[in-house]
């Protein structure tokens, strides 16, 4: 799978560029600020219709114009495809298959697997536990897009159950029996979607916990402590229950009952997979906290290099995007990640100068400034 087209019309700091690929590595070349990452911002967002530097869409959107769009070409398994994107902040975004439009934006998910890493992964080691639960959704959908529909029950259930123990002081006052009982049916939505959601994530954990494990290998030396990752969930000891959907769910609606007067007090849900964490320790000491700034720094790049890995165990060699990543790597690091890479279908790469790119993944060359985005 890689790309082999991008056009974008009022995208990010882009008024118009049209850009064309070829399999390899391609590296765009620019100083800080010159709006190399919004190219491969906008190929990760049509991979995932989202950004990784900002939670809005707002700032995607050219400064003075009110919609932007985002053509891409895919070619996968011989065939080729073109995803058409069109964001309107405020307003539902819309997207075109080969020219056809789509019932859902959402529909475009799984035409392109890509995985970015950029220096804002560093929260996925020092961050809050939002970033790495995102972290696993985003993994969890490239592999499965029929997720993103898991995901969005779950957060719409939450949202409702949320307004519902917000009330329910108003409501207890006024009808006890009933706002219990109306609670007791957001219980069950919420039980049975997040049990399927903590499901998939424990697997995805499993799947993913020797191949981090040996990047960050690779990447520390033989010096380094191994990398670990574990699931931790807001029931405890859920990870210990057998592997079946249905206990979770009925611990899930356990763990409800015996908190329903906290949640009530607070008007908060305090149970289920938004409150979950991936715990990641290094020779079992929670990296947060305790790893340098380099060991985060491979942590986080070893999560990523995982996720490629894996991905590619699943039949799926997808798009791999490094944001300036070689400029915080030593020499060492610098070649052992080129090394690891230059096989991958499709390697983009940004760096502000040429020599912060290791001699493994020399290729094409972009240009990018301030006057325009000129191939070479």
């Amino acid at each position: 799978m890689w790309v082999h087209s991008l056009s974008l019309t009022d995208f990010r700091s882009h008024g118009q560029v049209d850009l064309e690929f070829s399999p390899g590595v391609t590296t765009f070349i620019g100083l800080n600020g010159q709006g190399k990452t919004n190219l491969i911002e906008a190929i990760g967002y049509v991979s995932s219709l989202s950004s990784h530097r900002v939670a809005a869409d707002a700032p995607l959107v050219r400064h003075g114009a009110q919609i932007a769009f985002i053509r891409c070409g895919i070619t996968a398994d011989d065939r080729e495809i073109t995803v058409d994107l069109a964001i309107t902040p405020g307003r539902a975004n819309k997207a075109r298959i080969n020219r056809s439009p789509v019932p859902r934006t959402r529909d475009v998910l799984g035409l392109l697997r890509t995985v970015l890493f950029a220096p804002e992964d560093l929260s996925l080691v020092k961050g809050d536990p939002s970033e790495r639960r995102r972290f696993l959704d985003d993994l969890l959908i490239q592999r499965s897009p029929r997720l993103a529909g898991t995901r969005s029950d779950y957060e719409r259930v939450l949202k409702q159950r949320n307004a519902l123990l917000k009330s329910a002081n108003v409501a207890r006052r006024r009808a006890e029996d009933e706002m219990i009982r109306t609670l007791e049916v957001w219980d069950d939505q919420l039980a049975t979607i997040g049990a399927q959601l903590i499901h998939e994530r424990i697997c995805l954990v499993q799947d993913l916990f020797d191949l981090a494990a040996d990047e960050y290998g690779l990447l520390a030396g033989a010096h380094g402590s191994p990398l670990g990752l574990r699931y931790v969930s807001s029931i405890n000891d859920l990870t210990e229950f057998p592997g079946d959907k249905d206990s979770w769910q009925a611990r899930i609606l356990d763990e409800l009952l015996r908190r329903r007067s906290d949640e009530l007090n607070r008007g908060l849900t305090l149970v289920g997979p938004h409150r979950d964490d991936l715990l990641l320790t290094l020779a079992d000491i929670p990296a947060k906290g305790y790893a340098s700034h380099g060991e985060a720094w491979s942590i986080a790049l070893a999560l990523r290099l995982g996720s490629y890995a894996l991905l590619r165990a699943d039949g799926v060699d997808p798009v791999l995007m490094l944001d300036d990543v070689f400029a915080e790597l030593d020499a060492t690091r610098r070649e052992r990640l080129g090394e690891r890479v230059r096989t991958a279908q499709q390697v983009l790469v940004t760096a502000a100068v040429e020599a912060d790119v290791p001699p493994a993944l020399q290729g094409a060359t972009i240009r990018v400034s301030r006057e325009g985005v000129s191939p070479e």
